[in-house]
């Protein structure tokens, strides 16, 4: 297996971040049909679409770099167990819509941070093909997580403060 450089590695995660996320969007989509929250579920649709299409182009970007497409795919799926890991411990059989969308709050937060620091990466890199996937993902990841975090405060306003948690 090719070794790989900062670069490359960031890449590979950013990679199986994404994968993970159009994962956890589709969990989090099943606990949020349950509560009958279309609007939220609209969102999520449209979020997973977006997470399988920075995963694709991120292979296309891996693809480019001489013998190293195998080592970022399999840095991509480290990534990915993971992530899935984390969520599968974080969403148990008891956790509903809000348990969801905190949970893409956390994931999407650092999502923004990872593609931060992929961005510094290419640049010091000069990574133009790098940079230009940076510039196009990262305002998409910031949305995320703005529509997450404002879907955990909406889903937050309903719950009553004083019942017992379940």
């Amino acid at each position: 297996m090719a070794e790989l450089t900062n670069l490359e590695s960031k890449l590979g995660e950013v990679m199986g971040l994404a994968q993970a996320a159009a994962d956890a969007g589709r969990k989090v989509k099943t606990l949020t049909r349950k509560e009958k929250k279309q609007d939220l579920v609209k969102a999520l649709d449209q979020m997973v679409e977006q997470a399988k299409e920075t995963a694709k182009r991120c292979n296309q970007v891996a693809g480019s770099m001489k013998g190293k497409k195998t080592a970022i795919t399999e840095e991509a799926r480290e990534t990915k167990e993971k992530a899935t890991e984390m969520l599968d411990t974080y969403l148990d059989e008891s956790a509903d819509a809000l348990d969801g969308f905190e949970f893409l709050t956390m994931a999407e937060a650092g999502e923004v941070g990872h593609w931060h620091v992929l961005g510094e990466l290419s640049r010091k890199a000069s990574s133009s093909e790098v940079t230009e996937l940076v510039e196009w993902a990262t305002p998409i990841q910031e949305r995320h997580y703005e529509v997450v975090s404002q879907g955990s405060i909406a889903l937050a306003r309903e719950e009553d403060p004083n019942e017992p948690a379940a």
